[in-house]
């Protein structure tokens, strides 16, 4: 499936195991991690790699990418072909995985039980919200964590993948972006129930048993500061046990991520800035919250200032928000980097104008 489909359909494009950890510090764990290198500017891009392409055809498109300063790839799909072009040419390859949106039937239909329920009683399992393909997972339940483990110690166990990265790594948007909202025909001022999850009985007790109160039987659950803490902490644990099987492998772990700290913790409770991660991408896509170039600067200056240098920050750019202006485009990168971006993160067409812009920052 490519990235994002529920949005580039719209045309303007997403505790605990038993004995649970406890807490650390991001930026603890980062300093255990095998560090990404900080030395100059350096980009990054996703890619969905097309699996009839072969390493002739790979050879020189990596080259022009890597000489336009593009040091890490993050492949949607196993592709070993593209995976060992991009490394011959000096390009770390990462594989990027949906983490908590996992649709896939044979899921859908051994484990549905997995799946998050929504402030109505109403499971992703049967009732996507949105679109079909938004299954989520409830980070509560061991047996999630478990297999998403698993999930990544099997990329990780091959010697081609230089790391993991991951992607949907939330709860469901529980208010989207704005630019969405006429498409759906939804007003999203305020949190909605069947977009607000996770209420399964193991979330609830799990939340009773440390603050007296079923979050079914508080007035205004969308206002409850301990209720949102306790959903940030379950995303968060997911986190921390990925990263144990990253560090294991001594290879590191990146992320892609809503375009702020505060938009993440409010739309889709991700608290990113506490993640034991080596690099994060927020998807800083100006066009979805009807924002100027000049934002992109803002929201890079919020997400360093939160991560007090625990890893760098690469800015995720959209290149179709662009529509085709370079000028405008070169002004983000320059804008991300002023502000403490390490580089910046491309989703979209990587032509070789894009190629020259990124090359001139790098």
């Amino acid at each position: 499936m490519d990235k994002r489909v529920f949005i580039k359909s719209l045309g303007i494009g997403g505790l605990a195991l038993a004995k649970a950890s406890l807490p650390v510090s991001a930026a603890a764990i980062a300093e255990k991690s095998p560090s990404l290198e900080k030395t100059s500017i350096q980009h990054r891009v996703w890619i969905n790699p097309d699996h009839k392409e072969t390493a002739a055809v790979l050879q020189p498109r990596y080259a022009a990418y890597r000489k336009a300063g593009i040091t890490d790839i993050m492949f949607e799909a196993d592709s070993e072909v593209h995976f060992k072009a991009a490394k011959a040419n000096g390009i770390k390859a990462h594989r990027w995985i949906w983490t908590m949106n996992r649709g896939e039937k044979e899921l859908l239909a051994s484990h549905p039980e997995w799946y998050a329920q929504n402030r109505k009683g109403e499971s992703c399992a049967n009732h996507p919200p949105y679109v079909d393909y938004y299954r989520w997972l409830c980070p509560s339940k061991p047996e999630v964590v478990n297999y998403l483990k698993e999930q990544v110690e099997k990329a990780l166990s091959l010697d081609y993948v230089d790391g993991i990265h991951l992607d949907y790594v939330r709860y469901c948007d529980v208010i989207l972006p704005v630019n969405l909202w006429s498409h759906y025909g939804i007003d999203q001022s305020k949190e909605l129930p069947e977009y607000d999850f996770c209420y399964c009985e193991q979330c609830r007790n799990a939340y009773k048993e440390k603050n007296g109160i079923d979050p079914l039987q508080i007035e205004h659950p969308d206002q409850s500061p301990s209720w949102r803490k306790f959903r940030y902490d379950r995303i968060t644990n997911v986190v921390n046990n990925l990263a144990q099987v990253a560090r294991q492998h001594k290879k590191p772990i990146s992320a892609a991520v809503f375009p702020t700290p505060e938009i993440a913790k409010r739309i889709v409770r991700q608290d990113w800035t506490n993640w034991p991660l080596n690099a994060v991408c927020p998807m800083i896509y100006h066009g979805f919250y009807r924002e100027n170039v000049s934002w992109i600067g803002d929201a890079v200056a919020e997400g360093v200032k939160g991560l007090h240098g625990a890893f760098p920050l690469y800015a995720g750019l959209y290149l179709p928000d662009f529509n085709g202006n370079y000028t405008s485009l070169a002004e983000a990168v320059r804008l991300a980097i002023q502000n403490g971006a390490a580089g910046v993160s491309i989703f979209g067409s990587v032509t070789p104008e894009v190629l020259r812009v990124l090359g001139e920052s790098a």
